[in-house]
């Protein structure tokens, strides 16, 4: 029993020591690092020169989101576009169809077609007023708002022109001038009036290309 006693003594007193041994290099590994910062510091002063610590203005840097890039010459480009292709100086008088709403259709979409957009087989997704503006100020709005239709992917819309009632002569000017606009869009297949709920004489009711 006393020889395994020392045994176990001389094995713990070499675990003791090998546990000091790396407590030691340790130590030295923080002290090596500690003196390669401070060696660093003093390069950086002796470069630098004498310097002034800012005081601290107690204020939190916010890291805000950036917006998102929109493509505002492309928006331009297409919206000029838009507004040429719509002119006062085509005549599409020849293709509206000669019923009281004087509808309109394109060149191969069947009569059937307009009769289910004046029933409402088709949802209305989207509509614009543009009741009491000038003639400039209409063609801009309804061109913007065509351009947003296709970029939605929205197949009908109300357009909302007015009955003309107050215009000179009570001529709906603005009125034919919509259909006229409406008529030479490419993304138009078919328009007309609405219907009394929808708006009735004051009112178009377009079907786009799906």
């Amino acid at each position: 029993m006393k020889l395994r006693a020392l045994a176990d003594l001389h094995t713990l007193r070499t675990v003791m020591r090998e546990r000091e041994r790396i407590a030691s290099e340790r130590a030295a590994q923080d002290r090596a690092a500690l003196a390669a910062v401070e060696r660093g510091r003093r390069q950086f002063a002796e470069t630098v020169g004498p310097v002034t610590r800012l005081r601290c203005h107690g204020r939190t840097s916010h890291a805000l989101p950036r917006p998102a890039p929109e493509p505002l010459q492309r928006q331009l480009d297409e919206q000029a576009a838009l507004r040429e292709a719509i002119s006062d100086e085509v005549d599409i008088d020849s293709l509206l169809l000669t019923d009281d709403g004087l509808s309109f259709r394109r060149e191969g979409v069947g009569l059937d077609v307009v009769t289910r957009l004046r029933r409402g087989h088709w949802s209305i997704q989207g509509q614009i007023d543009l009741h009491g503006l000038r003639r400039e100020e209409a063609r801009e709005q309804l061109a913007g708002f065509m351009r947003d239709a296709a970029r939605r992917g929205w197949r009908c819309l109300r357009v909302v022109h007015g009955k003309g009632l107050g215009s000179p002569g009570r001529e709906p000017v603005l009125k034919m001038r919509v259909r006229r606009w409406l008529g030479q869009h490419a993304g138009v297949i078919a328009f007309t009036q609405a219907r009394a709920s929808e708006g009735g004489a004051g009112a178009l009711i377009v079907l786009l290309r799906g």
